[in-house]
């Protein structure tokens, strides 16, 4: 049997689906083939996993990619993206298709009208519905995430003033309302008072370098000179995490690394909270301020708090912060 599963983007989204992908492979015949197509900048996640056997790149029209996709004659397509862009792919390809429940418009209630109708399942377990038809369960191991050899790093190549141990703190995100602001970031460290490596992309290297400056000693910042690889080399490597909702996050969860993750303008009850194997014994430390009438805003975000306020953010309680990772 040859399955395609979709899922373009993006980096946290697609680390989700890492269970869908294991189960499909562990749970079906051995003769099963599972492709995957996905955006271009974000295929090395799927080249790297061991359970994917060939993966299409998406980069601009997706009509070339269509073309190769209909070669192959899929049995079955997992839509796991769920837009009108995978929609068409799957209408094209003219084979059975399921996805799963987006629950777009109860996450409008919630954003718009602050009325929750949102179920207390996470995405994953949403996604398996998308495989429900080929009776694929959920075996409940939790995400992946693959590090090639040529991008693993390990101990002997950090300074070795955090080889006897470090926090990893995420200082960007995919929007600035899910970014931990600069001032409480170095509040937090500052409290914390242990070596901390500093991870973000090109785009976070400006609040990096601010950050650092103020920590001064204890501080390693590679922000913009990692590749994703090498920076969930250094997830792997810490001993505990701090994030905001953010692909990283999810990385995190896959090694299942203790973490406290801080919530901005997004709730982890639209479902995207950690999500660590069912025989993890690490707590689920989620930092959100609660009762703010204008929470959640936004199902993404926004380049600035439409209030201007950024309570959400701004009145986290960096002390219980510091307490969660320290698990004291």
């Amino acid at each position: 049997m040859k399955i395609l599963l979709i899922r373009f983007s993006s980096i946290g989204d697609i680390v989700l689906t890492t269970p869908v992908i294991r189960c499909i492979k562990r749970q079906m015949d051995d003769d099963v083939e599972l492709h995957m197509l996905t955006k271009e900048k974000f295929s090395s996640i799927s080249y790297n996993n061991p359970y994917i056997d060939k993966t299409f790149e998406y980069r601009g029209s997706i009509r070339e990619v269509i073309k190769e996709l209909k070669q192959e004659e899929y049995d079955y397509v997992a839509d796991l993206q769920k837009n009108n862009l995978s929609r068409r792919v799957c209408w094209a390809l003219g084979c059975e298709h399921h996805s799963f429940h987006k629950l777009d418009f109860k996450k409008m209630l919630l954003t718009t009208f602050k009325i929750n109708k949102l179920p207390d399942v996470h995405i994953v377990d949403r996604y398996f519905e998308a495989v429900e038809p080929l009776g694929v369960f959920n075996d409940g191991r939790g995400l992946e995430f693959y590090i090639s050899e040529q991008n693993l790093m390990q101990e002997p190549d950090l300074p070795e003033e955090f080889r006897d141990g470090f926090y990893a703190v995420v200082v960007g995100g995919s929007y600035n309302t899910k970014a931990i602001p600069v001032e409480k970031t170095i509040e937090i460290i500052e409290k914390l008072d242990e070596p901390v490596i500093l991870l973000g992309g090109s785009e976070d290297m400006q609040r990096a370098k601010i950050i650092a400056d103020a920590i001064g000693q204890n501080i390693g910042n590679p922000v913009g000179m990692l590749n994703l690889e090498q920076s969930a080399s250094i997830i792997k490597m810490s001993k505990g995490v701090l994030t905001s909702d953010t692909g990283m996050m999810h990385i995190a969860a896959a090694f299942n690394k203790p973490m406290v993750s801080v919530w901005g303008n997004t709730v982890p009850e639209f479902g995207m909270y950690q999500y660590y194997p069912k025989n993890s014994t690490l707590p689920l430390n989620i930092m959100e301020v609660k009762g703010l009438k204008c929470r959640p805003c936004s199902k993404l975000g926004y380049k600035k708090c439409p209030k201007g306020h950024f309570k959400c953010m701004m009145n986290i309680d960096t002390d219980q912060v510091v307490a969660k990772l320290r698990k004291e």
